[in-house]
This record gives structure tokens, C-alpha cells and sequence, in this order.
């Protein structure tokens, strides 16, 4: 059990994601966790009941008692869950902000998981300063996606959802079907033909949204020196800089922002 000590640049960070939840104490004066974060296997089926036991059990690990921002895989509108691909279907028309303050007594903020990644790169990591179109793609169960313009975020773009034509079958699916982590360890691909299907979806944002800088993000980050010496997608490319935490920074970050103007 870890208990931080209040302070007003202090947000407790929570990413969701289809195979764990993380958490940790950001510090948003410096865009860093705070000690050790924490890491719980996501439940299944993962119910809004089961994420809220999650979220209760996290805020009790910290003893936290502070604002709180989550990034949840999916669509959000007005703290309201929209889509959840890679979790329960009963989180849909969820009110989010709502299930995570009742279950933790914290006032609470949800974001886009992709988006969170996104505003902690644009803040603090690699896109920092950047001007012009930047996608932040997070590579994991799924594929997400953080859509920048000038600094400013276009939210919930879900990029990784986008049709691609399967070679192997001739069949369209969604991007993430083919792309994800999920994807590569369930095809048993290596990292080399993994990184030719990968690289083949960069393009093809590229031609749609013209991004200036690509900024890899998620759990493959950890591998980054197997795939990115491979990508030829025609504009700047690099990892995200904050690594596997950049989820969680971001919904803090986030949350700082929108709970202040509650």
C-alpha cells in the first residue's frame, strides 16, 4: 500500500486496456509517475461492475483521495462510453465519470485511452513543440489512435478501425485486426512480417492525413528496436518517449484540465 502526501500538481492516472489496468501518482509539473505504478489483470468479462472493483482497488493501493483521470478503449462522449471494442459491451452508455467517482469517492475524468497517450506525448515526451498534423498510434490489444493538429487534440479519431484488405485471405477487416499486438502474437508472425503489415497501415494514414510526425506508442514500444529500423512510411516516425506510461500521465494530465472547469 503506498500513500502519497496532497499536493495540487499530484493526479492519480489510471489506463485501461483489454489485458490490464494500470495506475500510478502523476506528478504533473514534471510529466512523471511517482513511484511505482500498479497493475491489475483486467477482468472478464469486464464488466462496469468489475472495472469499478478495479478502480476501488487501485485508489485503496495509493490511499488516494485526489482527483482522478482514466483513458478508456473507446469512444467517449461527455464522459459516456460510446464504443468498447476490446472490452464488455454492457460498458456501452456507461457514464463513466460517474461509475469511476461512485467507486472510488474521487472526482474522476475519462478519456480516450489513445487520446491520454497522445496528450502526454504532446505535453511532456516526443511530440512536444510539434506544429502540424501528429498521430500518436498506441500498439497493443487493439490499435489506437491520438489525432493532433498545431498542439490541439481532434479526439476519439479510432483510426484503428479503418478497413484493410487481409492478403492472406482477400478479406477486409478492421486495422487492429491485422496490425495489433494482439494480432501478431495470434498469427504467430515475426517481427519482420509484422512490421511489413504495420508499416503498410502507416502508409495508409499517410495518404489520408498527411501527418508531419508518427509517434508509436503502447506496450510494443518494448520492442521497438525489432520493427522501427523496418518502417518506410514517408514522414518522420518515432517511439513514444514516455514508453508504456504515457496512458497513464496523459489521463492525468487530462483529467487537471477538465476537473477544474466541473
Amino acid at each position: 500500500m503506498q500513500k502519497v502526501k496532497n499536493n495540487p500538481n499530484l493526479l492519480l492516472g489510471i489506463d485501461i486496456g483489454g489485458t490490464g489496468i494500470k495506475g500510478g501518482i502523476v506528478d504533473l509539473a514534471k510529466g512523471t509517475l511517482i513511484g511505482e505504478r500498479v497493475r491489475i489483470e483486467t477482468p472478464q468479462p469486464a464488466t462496469p461492475a468489475a472495472i469499478g472493483d478495479v478502480l476501488s482497488a487501485i485508489a485503496k493501493h495509493f490511499q488516494w483521495k485526489g482527483q482522478i483521470g482514466c483513458g478508456f478503449p473507446g469512444v467517449i462522449h461527455q464522459g459516456r462510453i460510446m464504443s468498447a471494442a476490446n472490452l464488455d459491451e454492457t460498458l456501452i452508455g456507461v457514464d463513466f465519470d460517474r461509475l469511476a467517482q461512485e467507486r472510488t469517492g474521487c472526482p474522476a475524468h475519462v478519456i480516450n485511452d489513445a487520446d491520454a497517450a497522445g496528450v502526454a506525448e504532446m505535453t511532456y515526451g516526443a511530440g512536444r513543440g510539434r506544429r502540424g498534423v501528429v498521430l500518436v498510434i498506441t500498439v497493443g490489444t487493439g490499435i489506437g489512435c491520438g489525432f493532433f493538429y498545431n498542439g490541439l487534440l481532434i479526439p476519439s479519431t479510432e483510426l484503428g478501425h479503418v478497413k484493410m484488405k487481409d492478403k492472406d485471405t482477400g478479406k477486409i477487416c478492421d486495422a487492429e485486426d491485422l496490425v495489433s499486438d494482439r494480432a501478431r502474437q495470434e498469427h504467430d508472425l515475426s517481427w519482420k512480417q509484422w512490421a511489413k503489415r504495420f508499416d503498410r497501415y502507416l502508409k495508409y494514414l499517410h495518404r489520408l492525413f498527411w501527418p508531419e510526425l508518427i509517434i508509436i506508442g503502447g506496450g510494443a514500444t518494448k520492442k521497438g528496436d525489432k520493427f522501427m529500423p523496418l518502417l518506410t512510411v514517408p514522414c518522420a516516425t518515432t517511439l513514444a518517449a514516455l514508453g508504456n506510461n504515457a496512458g497513464i500521465i496523459g489521463a492525468a494530465a487530462a483529467a487537471k484540465g477538465q476537473l477544474g472547469k466541473k
